[in-house]
């Protein structure tokens, strides 16, 4: 894949990448092979692309299985995208010119019970688009994974440990399992960004967590009591959480003792048991 294709691509379509839609387009062939490599793509697989932008992965993926959703936004793309493939004779790619976020016909795809997720994503939706694919998957399911190219940044966070934890991270790692694949480089874009990237994958927790399949457990209390904890970065987690508990200000550090936390910890110092650990002792009073 060469600078030049891209540009002579856009330059065909009269096309100007836009920054406030993060469009930047990947030029290096060894990102797309690691890409490729990390999706563990076979012949029956169903992928769901969102940015397909001018089709470089889009069309590598077809190539490799049976059905590819590429969801692109932007009209002017979505028309290139449509006359590149038409052009390609490539008819097992769907499109779709929405944004992934408001999109209103999912429930007329069908055979995506069973699904992978492919996406370039700028920083802006990169949290409610895995929120909504882990939490309420329009898809009638989870998918099996998610193949993310993001910030590098916003990779670091999502991936973090017990030490630098924050609100994204509980929030992923509550209902999955996310790894960083492979550092990339902001030269491996056109136009060039001014940061460099992070391949991720994210594998949910399907059947594995038996607290998240627990009905009695209430994820909207759960998460209140994250952002509580996270809401004074300054502040000791048994000085931001007290205020969410009722009754039970008194005994907020034998609370503490009982689920196994310091009273001198900060959100960022616990893991994901440890905030769940938390919740049980105290959802009660919440």
């Amino acid at each position: 894949m060469q600078n030049d294709t891209v540009k002579n691509l856009l330059n065909k379509y009269g096309i100007k990448p836009q920054k406030r839609l993060g469009q930047n387009f990947l030029i290096d062939e060894s990102v797309l092979e690691k890409i490729i490599a990390a999706s563990e793509l076979s012949k029956d697989d169903v992928i769901l692309e969102i940015g397909p932008g001018l089709g470089i992965l889009t069309i590598e993926l077809a190539k490799r299985v049976k059905r590819v959703i590429a969801v692109e936004k932007d009209k002017t793309l979505y028309r290139a995208l449509e006359n590149i493939l038409e052009e390609q004779k490539i008819n097992n790619i769907e499109m779709l010119n929405e944004d992934v976020l408001q999109i209103s016909n999912y429930s007329n795809l069908p055979n995506c019970s069973k699904y992978k997720i492919v996406a370039n994503l700028p920083y802006y939706i990169v949290s409610p688009v895995i929120r909504m694919f882990l939490e309420n998957p329009p898809l009638g399911g989870k998918p099996e994974f998610m193949i993310l190219m993001v910030q590098k940044e916003v990779a670091q966070r999502i991936c973090a440990r017990p030490g630098q934890m924050s609100i994204l991270a509980v929030a992923v790692q509550f209902y999955a399992q996310p790894k960083i694949v492979s550092e990339v480089l902001k030269t491996s874009f056109y136009p060039q960004p001014k940061v460099d990237s992070a391949v991720i994958k994210i594998t949910p927790r399907i059947n594995t967590n038996p607290i998240t399949n627990n009905r009695e457990f209430d994820t909207g209390k759960f998460f209140g009591l994250v952002r509580a904890g996270f809401a004074h970065k300054r502040k000791l987690l048994i000085s931001n959480v007290s205020g969410k508990i009722k009754n039970q200000k008194s005994k907020i550090k034998i609370i503490f003792n009982d689920a196994g936390i310091a009273p001198t910890a900060r959100a960022e110092n616990l893991s994901i048991e440890n905030w769940i650990n938390l919740y049980e002792k105290i959802k009660n009073n919440l």
